[in-house]
């Protein structure tokens, strides 16, 4: 059973892999009442830097963040936040256009960023119209073809 659900959960993943910038991939997992949760893939450069992430700014864009009632409308190339490493920033975007419902402030409070991002190191939660999703998705590589992608590079 738990096989299962681990696979309908991998069959959910998508990912956008940024063609200008390699090695940039994030995840985008749709939720069933069509929330998205965007994040770091375990690919990303970022997770390959000496000594890993060692910040997450959300001050990118300088704006409240914070609920529905807040709620930005963001592009799908909007960058919510910049994740730091010892030797480099990069710019994480939010991959899908609609509203920003939440970002995952537990990424600033917290000292052991790869523990994190492997549980709950989501960047944010988006709310995209639901009319937009099948363009979304069009625009976005399933599990079977990231993987491919990353077997190649």
């Amino acid at each position: 059973m738990m096989l299962n659900k681990a696979n309908t959960f991998l069959n959910l993943l998508n990912f956008e892999s940024d063609f200008v910038k390699p090695g940039h991939d994030q995840y985008v997992y749709r939720h069933a009442i069509g929330l998205c949760v965007t994040g770091l893939a375990p690919t990303h450069v970022a997770f390959k830097d000496a000594g890993g992430i060692t910040a997450v700014d959300f001050n990118v864009g300088k704006s409240d963040r914070s609920g529905i009632k807040n709620a930005q409308h963001f592009e799908s190339d909007t960058a919510p936040c910049k994740v730091c490493t010892q030797s480099d920033s990069y710019i994480v975007r939010c991959c899908v256009k609609g509203s920003l419902l939440e970002v995952n402030d537990r990424l600033i409070k917290h000292s052991k960023f790869a523990e994190l991002f492997n549980r709950e190191g989501y960047i944010a939660i988006i709310m995209p119209k639901p009319a937009d999703w099948p363009k979304v998705k069009a625009s976005l590589l399933g599990l079977e073809e990231y993987k491919k992608l990353r077997e190649n590079s």
